[in-house]
């Protein structure tokens, strides 16, 4: 198994067990102690966990910042970002639309609307009358596979015939993102 793949399973984990010893998380991937402290270390650099006395935990909600993605923990260009606002007005900030998709995949029920930028002109959309573009052959230096938001199709257009790509809804995003999230995500939940 991949290093990234290790580590994004890792804090799969623990989301769902609060904290993890390094003895035992050895034994879960079959790898060496120090293979796991090679993968604790750059997750702690990048503080998405924090190392406690033989083992790790995340962080504390109140000690992510506030320009944090809600979803994968990477710092949130505010090009980029994206808010989740959910029925009850509380309001989610990630760092991309994947991150986006992939919360709203898991907050679905209470989700009201999902708000983004126009990749180009930076003006403010919800994301269900964008228009995205997916596998663009271009690196946003954020999460993969990443979609890029449109307020209208001829800038979609426009930008798909420099950089390649399908045009789709949020919905045809969303379906994309979920399928290949399977052949490789380069995040995962916090």
């Amino acid at each position: 198994m991949l290093p990234i793949h290790r580590q994004q399973t890792l804090l799969e984990w623990l989301k769902e067990e609060g904290a993890l010893k390094i003895s035992d998380i050895s034994e879960r991937f079959g790898v060496s102690e120090m293979t796991v402290y090679r993968d604790v270390n750059q997750l702690a650099d990048a503080n998405r966990i924090i190392r406690t006395p033989g083992g790790i935990t995340l962080p504390p909600a109140s000690e992510r910042s506030a320009n944090q993605c809600g979803y994968c923990l990477r710092p949130i260009q505010h090009s980029y970002s994206v808010q989740l606002i959910t029925v009850s007005q509380t309001v989610e900030q990630m760092c991309c639309i994947h991150c986006a998709i992939l919360r709203y995949e898991d907050k679905k029920e209470e989700a009201s609307h999902v708000i983004c930028k126009d990749f180009l002109l930076q003006t403010t959309l919800t994301a269900a009358s964008a228009y995205f573009l997916v596998h663009a052959d271009i690196d946003l230096h954020c999460c993969r596979p990443q979609a890029i938001p449109f307020s209208t199709l001829d800038y979609a257009e426009r930008f798909q015939k420099g950089f390649g790509g399908v045009i789709c809804t949020f919905d045809e995003a969303a379906d994309i993102i979920l399928h290949d999230r399977q052949k490789g995500c380069t995040c995962s939940k916090t």
